[in-house]
């Protein structure tokens, strides 16, 4: 007997609507919600990535303003460019596209973002009130995973989760969001002694390595009937794949999530969500 996969492409047209829904209720007010992005170089990847938000904020009626900036553009020009956008009342969302060229400090650009229209999450005042239980906007590819367990009802309350990840992006936020939930919460990394064990005894897998070559998750590393949320995706064997076989591990998991088609969609389904919140911020102080 298999496990039920968790569709990402399902989960994320449902929390699409409910953001289509949001947007029409605040072009009744006079509000009309913008994300700006910025994009930097000639990356074909976040060329990509970029291009794809812009077709789902189409979808759900979110106006979008696109800033390409040349690879060797300063610190300082994009200060500027960020500087305008946070001044700029139409928009109501900022993005920059990581990863940035070397000559540009990503702690320093993301930080620049005011917070109200942070919609990564990523500047310290966002993940500051996450740690305080107090945010209103989270990183996406966090909080995606956690829609896809409200989704299927999965209740966390005193699940032993294991979550391979401790970035910025996704192991920390999502840390915050699990120990919410009253989950117990062990972090591990590439420092970390004795993995399988960690893993075996597992309710809930949630891993982003993101390299084939260094980890792969197999059915032998987990218990019967867990969880395995697999956040990665790289390129292997010419295939598109995340940390685990999916096709093995869900003949002993409960619930898996595929990749492609699992936590990918739920990242831009959250990022449409958090600019929705953003427009909705915006009324609050006046703007």
């Amino acid at each position: 007997m298999t496990g039920i996969k968790i569709d990402g492409k399902v989960i994320a047209q449902s929390v699409k609507d409910r953001v289509k829904k949001a947007a029409e209720e605040l072009k009744s007010l006079g509000i009309n919600p913008c994300l700006a992005t910025i994009l930097i170089g000639d990356n074909p990847a976040s060329a990509t990535y970029v291009r794809n938000k812009h077709i789902a904020c189409e979808e759900v009626g979110i106006v979008t303003k696109d800033h390409k900036l040349d690879s060797n553009v300063t610190q300082i020009e994009l200060n500027g460019i960020i500087d305008n956008l946070n001044s700029d009342s139409s928009v109501h969302g900022i993005l920059v596209q990581l990863p940035l060229p070397p000559q540009l400090d990503e702690f320093a650009t993301t930080s620049r973002i005011s917070p109200i229209k942070d919609v990564d999450g990523l500047t310290p005042h966002n993940a500051g009130l996450l740690a305080m239980k107090k945010a209103a906007l989270v990183a996406c590819t966090p909080s995606g995973v956690m829609e896809m367990f409200e989704y299927h009802k999965i209740d966390l309350e005193g699940k032993n989760i294991v979550l391979i990840n401790r970035s910025n992006l996704v192991g920390k936020p999502l840390y915050h969001l699990l120990l919410e939930k009253n989950a117990t919460v062990i972090t591990c990394h590439s420092k970390t002694k004795n993995l399988t064990e960690f893993c075996k005894s597992a309710d809930i897998i949630i891993t982003a390595v993101g390299d084939r070559n260094k980890f792969t998750l197999t059915p032998e590393m987990i218990k019967q009937d867990a969880i395995v949320i697999d956040v990665a995706i790289s390129r292997f064997e010419e295939k598109l794949v995340g940390d685990s076989d999916y096709e093995q591990i869900i003949k002993k998991a409960s619930f898996v999530t595929p990749v492609p088609g699992g936590v990918g969609p739920m990242t831009v389904a959250m990022l449409l969500k958090n600019t929705i919140t953003a427009a909705s911020l915006s009324t609050q102080i006046g703007r």
